[in-house]
Order: structure tokens, then sequence, then C-alpha cells
């Protein structure tokens, strides 16, 4: 089986977020709030379902899938699309493709060392976050 991504992660870094939120469409003030936010991530793990929680001052996300299943995904609180989900594993990497309005969307979270990696994609816009476990 892949890593264990359970735990609880907070932000240390976060490259490119406003050109890919720009990217999903999301408007000038809620880019401003967004930037300035620190999420953190708890990452719940059985087997081949997760629960991934964002969590931040401003607003709170919550997917929650099984590795392989496709599913309707609303991102609501992010820029409040719907989108055809499904995350598959890709060695130790959880790739995730969403199917909707925006083209090449999607994410993939990796860990290396003792970080939690985070690439976020929509249409030509990648946004790298970094994550560190918290104790």
């Amino acid at each position: 089986m892949p890593v264990d991504y359970s735990g609880t992660w907070d932000i240390v870094s976060n490259v490119n977020f406003e050109a890919y939120m720009v990217a999903l469409g999301i408007d000038f003030a809620t880019r401003k709030i967004a930037s300035m936010l620190k999420p953190q991530k708890v990452i719940k793990q059985d087997g081949d379902h997760f629960t991934i929680q964002t969590f931040t001052t401003f607003r709170n996300y919550e997917c929650i899938f099984k590795i392989g299943e496709e599913y309707q995904e609303v991102t609501k609180g992010l820029d409040n699309r719907t989108c055809q989900t499904v995350v598959n594993w890709e060695n130790d990497k959880l790739v995730c493709v969403q199917k909707g309005e925006k083209k090449n969307r999607g994410w993939k979270h990796w860990i290396q060392g003792d970080e939690l990696h985070l690439e976020l994609t929509c249409a030509d816009q990648v946004c790298k976050q970094v994550y560190k476990r918290t104790l």
C-alpha cells in the first residue's frame, strides 16, 4: 500500500496561487483575502478512503473520496463549480482529475520527507504548495 497521508499539515509555502485563482475565475476581492490565508489540512486515510479537510479563518473545504471511484464534486467555498472528479494512485502520489467547465483542472499530493506537497492545476497555471506535519 502507498504511503499514509493521515495527519495535520500546516502550509509553509504557496507559489503562483494568485495566477491559479485567476485561471479559476475567482473574483478580485476573494483572491486578495485568500492570498493572505494560512491553510491547514487534516487528512484522514483509511485504506483507499480519504477525507481531506482544509481549514482557514475565511472558509473551510472538505472532500471525501475513494480511490478510483468517480464522484460529483461541488467546489463550494472555492470557485463553486461542479466537477466530475476521480482520484487515483500514481506510485505514492494522489492524482486528481476534475472534469468540468475549466480545462486541465486537478491536483497532485505527495509526501517527501516531512513535507506534504500539493500541485493545483487549472488551464495553464500551476500552484505549488508545501505543508509541514504538525506534532
